[in-house]
């Protein structure tokens, strides 16, 4: 322990949360397209059977609603100096009642990934990210987890809510408990534009 000095402890290159919420409440319509989905069987839970719901009329508003979100968290955390867009790429709803769960996985082929929550329930709901690695030398058990030494983060969610965020980290759905079907539509975001530094050679058009 330190006395009489000061100390600081700097967090450097940080993981980018994003979380906001819809602000406004899910249409008749929206509910109606969401409802009458087909759902196919995921390893622990259900999703969607169409992949690109966005693309679907009756989810044209809300696609326009993310997409401000998606923009908005481009230009806050990457900051692109050229004139490199996003845009969603895949978009599909799932569905998890008590006892279901979603698996341990990333998102291949997306710069950034969204979840938006049509039925959550915040006493019970959540998504839990897990640490990325390099490797770790030591094993050592904390007193206190914080954001320094923990290995995974969970954020409670409700209905409304939207959450971004790099597609390469990890995340899962932990048992569900709670009475309520939890349905989320998550989706994936990739760029368009040129990339890269032409005389560096290392110039990209994508």
């Amino acid at each position: 322990m330190t006395s009489g000095v000061e100390v600081r402890v700097t967090g450097i290159f940080p993981v980018p949360i994003y979380q906001t919420i819809l602000n406004r409440e899910i249409s008749t319509e929206e509910k109606n397209f969401f409802n009458k989905l087909e759902r196919t069987k995921n390893s622990y839970n259900y999703n969607s059977k169409n992949n690109y719901v966005l693309d679907e009329e009756p989810l044209s508003t809300l696609k326009k609603e993310l997409f401000l979100r998606v923009e908005d968290y481009f230009q806050k955390i990457i900051t692109p100096k050229t004139n490199v867009l996003p845009y969603i790429t895949q978009s599909w709803v799932n569905w998890t009642k008590k006892g279901e769960e979603h698996h341990k996985h990333a998102h291949s082929n997306s710069l950034f990934s969204g979840v938006f929550y049509i039925d959550a329930d915040e006493e019970y709901d959540s998504i839990k990210f897990f640490k990325r690695h390099t490797y770790e030398s030591l094993s050592i058990e904390p007193y206190e987890y914080h954001l320094f030494n923990s290995e995974s983060w969970t954020f409670k969610v409700k209905t409304g809510d939207i959450i971004l965020f790099p597609s390469s980290l990890g995340h899962l759905v932990e048992s569900k408990i709670g009475d309520n079907l939890r349905t989320s539509l998550s989706f994936n975001t990739f760029i368009k534009g040129t990339i890269g530094v032409d005389v560096e050679l290392t110039e990209l058009k994508i």
